[in-house]
């Protein structure tokens, strides 16, 4: 494996001349040229890819003026605005400057709840701000399935729109006012104005001036082509909306409503003052099943004629792949089988009120005439479930918003695609025009997947296709020209909600010259130089310049360049699909803490994955094939690797900035279940360090953790001189280890805790044993955290264990091998698995339960244990404490006893198996006590992340994101915390150890 350098990945001349002027003009934000932080925007949700030269960070509108003067003296440089990086049609990508408005300008920057605005800046989510409105009753209308990553920037560029738009109407509708910058730095106030005054502004000999003319002028002469041309629906079209600049009736002139939609062609949006609107106080939603799809789509125009707030559909494919994943569990009892039934599509109508009479008449309406469809068999209505619950509709609804993503979990190598995903027809012409589109697409054989908003028109459709097949990549185009066709006949749009992009060559033909000429010459008094986000939306008028086009590159096209067999063994990073939900802005979220903390795209689940893929690109060029490369082993004597790491010339190697995306990820599996396409970045990051070492020296701090349980029992054998050396060593380990705060052993140590009849194990003896005998024994599996550095818990476990009438054994420790397959040492990690795996598979024919304390191991042996070993792993099963008690028998309890607890869930724990709260809460309540699951994301200690000196200070930033504000809601004796990182964190930063839930029990129990 030689250094990796692609050539492309090098940066043009007035790019370099530019940035550096930028730097000696004081530009306050950052500058990114890297080769990973390009690709990092080198993609977004949709199914294309184009390397910018560079990434700059803006932190106020004084950077982004800045980025525009310079301008003046560097005219070939081009910009394309980025918020969320959700669009679906490539509308942020350019091979310009991508300026991203999310890492610093998200401030909300003032609220009146009296007049009933906001003022935000571009780069705030979505669901921040309604986070932030919620506690004064109101919130921002316009809902996306992409609410916890999409910007406001991002929502206004596209005019975005969701559920509820029947009723709540598009971003469009709720933009008062915007503040932006136009391409020379010129800074753009637009606000609704008299006719009057927008004639004297165009009269103004300066750029607004110049702008403001062209507007009126166009809007105004063609006012009757416009009306004749732009279609009647809900959800309208990106572009430049020159139907609602002007009002005649209130001779109003609003500049805003031609640049919400334009996709960043004409400006920088850098703050919008929105209105808000007042929370319902009731809410209720209907799933209505059917027994077929089309019976959903026939049946919605009569739930919309029922006055419903929402009437959002999915189909069979997409409930079948949600009941696979993590999502499922928190929906199931929302939306159960209908006995006897084939459940084939779903309508979830949703209805608001301000009084309670309202809600009351409208539901039972609609349930009478529910009830009558059912008895007669017509609409092929085969069922209901209500809810009023917020809670429970949040729930549904965040399962209808991970549809998107879902729908790339297909199996196989044709995943479902966006690029015809969002036409819009009349509501109701929306049944004909879908099965039609069906039938296009069966003819061609293909597998696709069905969402959307019927109410409004709408259907997301996703034909599953195999990009990486050059044959397939040109059915993509000739699809696309076949719908763009189908909408027309049924007087539709193509870009009903997710924007042009890539598919701006439709937009002559949609709009006719005579139209579409006037969109140029707006474009040419925003943007005469064609700077803004050139290729979308239109060109200046004059220009030579041409438009994007639904053929142009796309991620596949590099994909396709890694060899078959090297894609399917590194699945899990191909599969990404972009749909950027690793992004959630959502604290309190367990996904991806890395990429909360550092607001960087390269350090999340997308950005890994990404650069994963180029990795293996690069090095197929390269003629390495990196299957072959893991199944070799390590390539290089230490004195090699020393010597590579030394070497100067190796300082471009990609390699680098791979590992420096890599190095900062916590290996807390989130991204495994939460991710709707399962993108497991600590797998693929445990072969990317072991083959990364395979040519550069590694850092003995990696030795350390990896060899952890080697050497923890040898060390427990004198725990207080090992303590006290470490503590004279604390200097020399953070100096020239990297290593600190390191845990001290247990004193007294685990052996001196337990009588000799626990530790007592035999295998032989176990054996001898009558059915009667074996059923009261429970084995205690050991890990290195808690038996050596936190003795105590195992002692409370065997405790209890006594105390429910049972024989605890203490099983020999073996090594679990996390630590080793956290650093990448894979071959090490294979020879301990099968030597645990082949201990713990003699105890399967026992019967007897196989307990362990920390998620984070036990889970290790269901998961990276199965992938290393297979087959040859057996069937043994390590339960987690709470999974154990759960089928055990408890004493009864007094009803009267109330204490009240708080849990605090390892995120591993908490996404691998999402039903361990419920559980915990169900066995506390069966000993009259309360338990209340707190909503907190990564402690930000994860094993040994959390001492290493390169990540201290990102490690206790992601404690203060969530964890330390809910700790302060409690009593230290009320906190429990299932993971050992968890509250080694808590005492380290806290200054009090929480205990594990299981030592709660055993309190309840011995109180009785």
């Amino acid at each position: 494996m030689l250094p990796l350098v692609d050539p492309k990945a090098s940066i043009e001349q007035d790019y370099i001349d530019y940035l550096q002027a930028l730097q000696d003009a004081h530009f306050k934000g950052e500058i990114e040229t890297s080769y990973a932080s390009r690709l990092a925007v080198a993609t977004d949700n949709s199914v294309y890819q184009r390397l910018p030269q560079a990434v700059v960070f803006p932190t106020d509108l004084d950077d982004l003026q800045l980025l525009g003067r310079l301008t003046q003296t560097y005219s070939g440089v081009r910009f394309s605005a980025r918020g969320g990086g959700t669009g679906t049609n490539g509308q942020s990508l350019t091979d310009g400057l991508v300026v991203d408005l999310s890492r610093h300008m998200h401030q909300i920057l003032e609220f009146n709840p009296e007049e009933r605005w906001v003022r935000v800046q571009a780069g705030v989510v979505k669901d921040q701000l309604n986070d932030f409105l919620r506690p004064y009753g109101f919130f921002f209308a316009p809902d996306l399935s992409t609410s916890n990553r999409a910007t406001i920037g991002g929502m206004i560029n596209t005019d975005a729109s969701g559920q509820g738009s029947l009723v709540y109407g598009k971003t469009s509708d709720h933009v008062l006012a915007l503040r932006s910058v136009l391409a020379d730095g010129t800074l753009l106030d637009t606000a609704p104005l008299s006719l009057e005054l927008a004639r004297e502004r165009a009269n103004q000999p300066d750029a607004i001036g110049r702008v403001v003319a062209q507007v009126l002028t166009s809007c105004e002469q063609k006012r009757e082509q416009i009306l004749a041309k732009f279609p009647r629906l809900n959800r309208f079209l990106t572009g430049y909306d020159l139907e609602h600049v002007f009002d005649t009736a209130m001779q109003q002139f609003d500049l805003s409503r031609v640049i919400t939609g334009s996709e960043g062609s004409l400006v920088f949006v850098a703050e919008a003052k929105l209105n808000v609107t007042p929370i319902a106080r009731f809410k209720t939603l209907i799933n209505v099943k059917y027994d077929s799809f089309e019976s959903a789509l026939r049946h919605a125009p009569a739930m919309v004629a029922a006055e419903a707030t929402s009437v959002e559909t999915v189909d069979s494919k997409v409930l079948n792949l949600a009941r696979e994943d993590i999502i499922w569990h928190s929906v199931k009892a929302l939306i159960e089988d209908v006995p006897g039934k084939d459940l084939q599509g779903l309508n979830m109508v949703e209805y608001n009120a301000e009084a309670e009479q309202d809600m009351h008449d409208k539901v039972t309406g609609l349930v009478a005439m529910l009830d009558d469809c059912i008895a007669t068999g017509q609409s092929g209505v085969i069922g209901y479930q209500l809810t009023s619950d917020n809670g429970d509709i949040g729930k549904i609804y965040a399962m209808r918003k991970k549809a998107v993503g879902l729908l790339g979990k297909t199996k196989g190598s044709k995943k479902p695609i966006a690029f015809a995903e969002d036409t819009a027809v009349p509501p109701e012409k929306l049944a004909d025009f879908i099965m039609e589109f069906r039938a296009l697409l069966d003819a061609k054989g293909l597998q696709y997947g069905m969402f959307g908003h019927v109410d409004a028109g709408v259907l997301h459709v996703r034909p599953a296709l195999d990009l990486c097949d050059p044959l397939q990549e040109m059915l993509m185009a000739e699809i696309s020209d076949q719908v763009v066709a189908l909408v027309a006949k049924y007087g539709g749009l193509m870009w009903g909600e997710h924007g042009k992009g890539y598919r701006s060559e439709y937009g002559p033909a949609f709009f006719g010259e005579e139209l579409f000429t006037e969109l140029r010459k707006i474009k040419s008094a925003f943007d005469p130089h064609n700077r803004m986000n050139p290729g979308k939306i239109c060109t200046p008028y004059d220009s030579k310049e041409v438009l994007v086009k639904v053929s142009d590159t796309k991620r596949a096209s590099y994909d396709r360049q890694i060899p078959l067999k090297v894609r399917e063994a590194f699945e899990p990073a191909m599969s990404c699909n972009g749909n950027g939900l690793c992004f959630n802005y959502d604290t309190t979220s367990p996904m991806c803490p890395s990429s909360k903390i550092t607001r960087d795209r390269r350090h999340s689940p997308k950005g890994r994955a990404g650069l994963m893929r180029e990795w293996l690109r690069l090095l197929s060029k390269q003629g390495s094939d990196a299957h072959k490369l893991e199944s070799k082993g390590q390539r290089y004597s230490f004195a090699r690797r020393l010597y590579n790491s030394w070497q100067k010339d190796n300082e471009q190697d990609f390699s680098h900035q791979v590992m420096e995306a890599m190095d900062g990820c916590l290996a807390c599996k989130a991204c495994a279940s939460q991710c709707p396409v399962n993108v497991d970045v600590p797998g693929f990051r445990a072969r990317f360090l072991n083959l990364y070492y395979g040519r550069y020296a590694r850092p003995f701090k990696d030795y350390l953790v990896a060899n952890v349980e080697k050497m923890a029992p040898q060390l427990a054998k004198a725990p207080r001189l090992v303590n006290g050396l470490m503590t004279l060593a604390e200097w020399p380990l953070r100096k020239w280890v990297g290593y600190v705060d390191a845990p001290k052993l247990s004193f007294p140590t685990l052996a001196w805790r337990l009588d000799k009849e626990v530790q007592a194990f035999d295998l032989q003896v176990l054996k001898s044993l009558n059915p009667e005998q074996l059923a009261k024994r429970v084995l205690i599996v050991q890990d290195p955290f808690t038996s050596f550095y936190e003795a105590e818990l195992i002692e409370d476990l065997v405790r209890l264990v006594r105390k429910l009438g049972l024989h605890p054994v203490l099983l020999p420790f073996k090594p679990n091998g996390k630590p080793q397959h956290v650093k990448g040492f894979l071959k090490e990690f294979a020879a301990t698995a099968a030597n645990s795996a082949a201990f713990f598979n003699q105890l399967t024919e026992l019967n007897i339960p196989l307990i362990g304390v920390d998620p984070s191991l036990v889970l290790c042996y269901r998961d990276e244990y199965q992938k290393a070993l297979g087959a040859t792993r057996g069937d043994f099963r390590v339960q987690l404490v709470h999974e154990w008690l759960a089928e055990v028998a408890l004493p009864d309890v007094p009803a009267n006893a109330s204490p009240s607890f708080a849990l605090f869930g390892h995120c591993t724990e908490k996404t691998a198996l999402p039903a361990s709260e419920k559980q915990w809460q169900q066995i506390f309540t069966r000993l009259g006590a309360s338990l209340t699951p707190v909503s907190v994301g990564c402690c930000g200690m994860a094993g040994t992340y959390g001492h290493e000196v390169s990540h201290l200070e990102d490690s206790k930033g992601i404690f203060n994101l969530s964890w330390q504000q809910a700790l302060a809601r409690y009593d230290a004796n009320q906190v429990l915390a299932t993971g050992y990182s968890c509250r080694s964190q808590t005492a380290r930063l806290q200054g009090y150890k929480p205990r594990h839930p299981l030592q709660a029990v055993l309190s309840l129990l011995e109180e009785k």
